[in-house]
């Protein structure tokens, strides 16, 4: 029996020989001659030279393999009430056409496309139609607002941007076509068109000479055949939260991405071909991406597109409903959704009211998972719980436990193993690496394996200063943890300002941004407060400008509405004090892991290079009625 030792160790011993061999499961216009192209190191690329198209192997070539009958995708809708299945050979047709309308109106290879939709089947043909023609997608999540949007359009400076006219929430209806004509009038750069899908929730206005609908512009149309390309050519850029606020664009090459999603299916997620897989995600971040769109339909299995939320669509059993009615063999979501479940079923009486025999494991990740949940999950799906570690970055598991090589002990508290490629160490600030069981810089030892991020979308001394150059010769991953004596890693927090939100990192930078621009804010500050239900929450701190004497309460309700509209819902910001100064060192800094201790009650050192320790107890003095700082 093949050990996960065994397969790790192969990599180890030959990684250009293990990836070549791993590579022989994608269909190439072009074979490679070799995976590791590192003449442009610490710039690695994957493959180079191959040519390749993503939507082929996601789509056509299981038609023809004679499995164009099976279901690609089950769209399973509550908001909406309704279910639908599309097979493979129909999602190819679909695709094709949708292809082929956008290279009639002047999209090709190399340009790029903004895809803001909701989690319906479009969205994930919108992706593949842009794969099929070379174009690059950057799929933004239909919450964000306007301003981050425009933010979006003006760096990747899309030819074309396909929405849907609105996005289903439970009780309300989320109008994205107004948010989209927001965003291009806020931005530099204007598309030449904009594709929409109209929903029959809601039918939007459409921009004369800008605008077309879906369908029409699709019709009689000559469907698109698949375009290869380059290996290093970017399949997608997806923009993740910077510690500025400027976001930045992780690009995704087509080649690593195809091998290395297609390896992950059957040896970390143990999935064979045809079975069902869920990744309860969303298609505008990476597990979307990865897992909802891409890898499952490369590898041949059955995606769900779930519409829905963990509770309240319509009770704290529809994940159970889903797994049940579908037959989904993995279910991989984030710890936040177990969270919210558990608060409103903490005995588990929904799970006892569906039949899960068909579900092997749960995975989750995207945040910490707490023990707690971990155990409450165990307990109720009789099944392995496994947590994993990985970042938009990467665009799959780091470390993991890879189920379809061995079942491996499970660790509470640890994300696993690492995964092939990935040379994991503990560093200190001066990275040296760092024994067993002691807390340092979590850091990647160059090159990443394939399918991670070989630069950022015109942005390469950023890339270089964000994970090259702390630690020369790794890739620095922002996170805080530790490797045990077994190999395990336990990731423990982040090491910059970005905090996790439901899984969704959000820059508390970008959120400062927006509340110093009230005009009775002087000045800010940003942290990330322990919260049970999401993992974290953003908590504001508001100095005002000399004179003003307004209610507090009333400025603070403004603050919150700001944060709303600039970012959106996504960075659930709720939570916002008035205070007279913030602690900072007497250079000037803000104290900001000083102040999210005291939020948390934890114990803390005094700084040594705080100005007035003084300002510690009136921040304590303002938390406190709002249930903070109890400690």
């Amino acid at each position: 029996m093949t050990t996960y030792a065994d397969v790790y160790d192969a990599w180890k011993k030959d990684p250009d020989g293990f990836w070549m061999e791993q590579a022989n499961a994608i269909d190439w216009d072009r074979k490679p001659s070799k995976a590791l192209f590192d003449d442009n190191a610490p710039l690695y690329h994957w493959f180079s030279d191959g040519m390749v198209n993503t939507c082929w192997n996601a789509v056509d070539r299981h038609v023809e393999q004679g499995r164009g009958e099976q279901a690609a995708i089950i769209h399973d809708s509550p908001v909406t009430h309704t279910k639908r299945e599309i097979s493979y050979v129909e999602l190819r047709n679909r695709v094709a056409t949708l292809a082929g309308a956008l290279r009639a109106k002047g999209v090709e290879k190399g340009d790029r496309v903004i895809i803001y939709m909701p989690m319906i089947p479009e969205a994930i043909e919108a992706m593949l139609a842009c794969a099929r023609l070379g174009a690059i997608h950057s799929v933004v999540f239909g919450g964000f607002a306007s301003h981050e949007l425009a933010v979006r359009i003006d760096d990747c400076e899309p030819k074309a941007i396909i929405a849907a006219s609105a996005g289903i929430e439970p009780g309300r209806v989320v109008h994205y076509k107004p948010l989209l004509d927001g965003a291009i009038d806020q931005a530099a750069h204007k598309p030449d068109f904009c594709v929409i899908f109209q929903r029959e929730q809601e039918v939007a206005e459409l921009t004369e000479g800008r605008d077309v609908n879906w369908h029409g512009f699709q019709y009689g149309v000559e469907p698109a055949a698949c375009v290869p390309v380059e290996g290093d050519h970017p399949a997608y850029i997806l923009y993740t939260s910077g510690t500025t606020g400027q976001p930045k664009g992780v690009i995704r090459p087509t080649a690593g991405h195809l091998v290395a999603l297609n390896w992950s299916m059957k040896h970390h997620y143990n999935v064979d071909p045809g079975e069902v897989f869920w990744a309860a995600s969303d298609v505008g971040w990476v597990v979307g991406h990865s897992y909802i769109c891409y890898a499952p339909l490369i590898h041949g299995n059955t995606t769900i597109v779930f519409e829905g939320k963990p509770v309240g669509t319509p009770d704290a059993g529809t994940f159970w409903r889903v797994i049940s009615e579908h037959n989904v063999r993995s279910f991989f979501t984030a710890p936040t959704a177990f969270r919210a479940i558990k608060r409103e079923d903490p005995n588990g009486e929904y799970v006892r009211k569906y039949d899960l025999s068909c579900l092997r494991t749960l995975y989750l990740a995207g945040e910490r998972a707490d023990p707690d949940t971990i155990h409450w999950a165990k307990d109720q799906l009789k099944v392995p719980v496994v947590d994993h570690w990985w970042q938009t970055e990467t665009g799959w598991a780091i470390t993991g436990i890879p189920m379809g090589i061995e079942e491996m002990e499970i660790k509470i508290g640890a994300s696993g193993v690492p995964m092939p490629g990935y040379d994991v160490h503990i560093l200190d600030e001066g990275g040296q690496p760092r024994g067993p069981d002691t807390l340092g810089a979590v850091a990647i030892k160059l090159p990443l394996p394939p399918g991670t991020l070989p630069n950022l979308w015109n942005a390469e001394d950023r890339f270089r200063k964000s994970y090259l150059d702390h630690f020369p010769g790794y890739y620095e991953t922002g996170d805080a943890g530790m490797i045990d004596k077994d190999g395990y890693l336990y990731i423990m927090a982040r090491t910059d300002d970005v905090i996790n939100v439901a899984g969704h990192r959000l820059s508390t930078g970008a959120m400062e941004e927006v509340l110093a621009n009230h005009p009775d804010v002087a000045e800010c500050a940003v942290i990330g407060v322990a919260d049970e239900l999401k993992g974290q929450l953003p908590m504001g701190f508001l100095c005002l400008t000399k004179g003003v004497n307004r209610a507090h309460e009333e400025i603070v309700r403004e603050c919150i509405d700001m944060v709303r509209n600039e970012i959106g819902p996504v960075a659930a910001f709720k939570l916002a004090v008035v205070v007279d100064r913030l602690p900072k060192t007497r250079s000037g800094k803000i104290l900001r892991a000083t102040m999210v201790k005291l939020a948390g009650g934890e114990e803390f050192k005094m700084p040594a290079t705080i100005d007035d320790p003084a300002i510690l107890d009136e921040i304590r003095a303002a938390l406190q009625p709002i249930g903070y700082a109890k400690g």
